[in-house]
């Protein structure tokens, strides 16, 4: 099958849109399925405003058309909301074209925590940018029911996974940290509540591992504070395995990969029990969820590594990716309810 998707975050970006399409984009190749990934980079491109650090592509409609035209796609997927999801949306509208979205980040509670935007005006765009979709693909049961209760339709569930043998426990050199070592891996913005972690009151150290607009600021107003900066796929799983619990500050997270990530590692979360950690996280076991977080941080230290790790290995992108192409709409059919005739993803074992 011949499947096109448009996604307005791409690398060389590090976020968990990103992750996700990369790790179902080769899921699907295994399986024998073109793909055909359009993202900014192969786009001419902007600075976002508020976060210059993100492109985005500049007036990429008739690139798109062409890319689309030339590809032929049996299915098309738009995997964002910004200038390259609104191009592929008109395109696929103009010419009937079925379609299917995916709801990834959550820009209402964004927007309203940097006092750009009111969460209603920008859920009733949303509505309007998602009412065309045959399918909204959430990636847990919470956040389907959200949007549901918002008024959405069509909404589905699209899982995520962790790639296993990349991220797996190993000994690291611990000899020069003062435990117990508390990490963060995520942007470092207002939206991820990250200094709801950096204030705590914990025994031990502190690592931040990421970038974004609030790293200088924060990191100047932390000093005790170890900030790393971005670090690539490649490297995550060796500042995993050197942490003794991993902290999610974030309430606004529709998942968050960096979950499943931590305790592949072996490595126990600490969360507040909202949407993403409460469908992610098994509470008590592979990680502490409460509203008091520094609580949550101190129990999660006393939770066997290796029980974390098994509850990660029930994940895996090869089922995630299923459930994608299940979701899928072939273009040119507008009353088929999904696309007949799927080839399965095999688990890898």
């Amino acid at each position: 099958m011949r499947i096109a998707i448009i996604s307005d975050a791409g690398e060389p970006q590090v976020n968990g849109v990103v992750n996700t399409l990369r790790s179902t984009v080769r899921c699907l190749r295994a399986a024998g399925h073109e793909v055909l990934l359009l993202s900014p980079r192969d786009f001419r491109t902007f600075a976002c405003p508020t976060y210059p650090e993100i492109r985005l592509a500049y007036q990429p409609y008739a690139r798109i058309a062409e890319a689309l035209e030339s590809f032929q796609p049996d299915c098309i997927h738009i995997a964002t909301e910004g200038p390259m999801g609104l191009a592929a949306r008109r395109y696929c509208i103009r010419r009937k074209l079925n379609f299917t979205t995916a709801y990834h980040t959550r820009f209402p509670e964004y927007l309203a925590a940097r006092k750009l935007l009111p969460r209603a005006i920008t859920y009733r765009l949303l509505r309007w940018f998602h009412g065309r979709s045959q399918a909204v693909m959430v990636p847990t049961p919470a956040m389907k029911l959200a949007l549901e209760e918002q008024g959405f339709r069509n909404v589905v569930l699209w899982g995520r996974g962790v790639d296993t043998a990349h991220f797996r426990p190993a000994a690291e050199d611990h000899a020069c940290i003062e435990r117990p070592l508390f990490l963060y891996v995520g942007r470092v913005a207002v939206e991820k509540n990250i200094e709801a972690f950096l204030k705590l009151d914990l025994p031990g150290t502190k690592w931040v591992v990421g970038d974004g607009p609030q790293y200088e600021e924060l990191s100047q107003r932390y000093p005790k504070v170890r900030f790393l900066g971005a670090k690539g796929h490649d490297e995550l799983p060796a500042y995993y395995n050197c942490a003794d619990a991993f902290v999610f500050p974030s309430k606004t997270d529709t998942f968050g990969l960096v979950l499943l990530e931590a305790m592949a590692c072996g490595i126990p979360v600490a969360a507040y029990p909202v949407e993403g950690p409460i469908d992610v996280v098994d509470n008590g076991v592979s990680g502490v969820l409460k509203n008091d977080l520094k609580q949550a941080c101190l129990q999660a230290l006393k939770l066997d590594k290796e029980v974390v790790r098994s509850h990660a290995e029930r994940r895996s992108w090869e089922s995630a990716t299923q459930q994608f192409l299940q979701h899928l709409h072939h273009v040119h059919l507008p009353g088929q309810r999904k696309v007949a005739a799927i080839k399965p993803v095999r688990e890898s074992h």
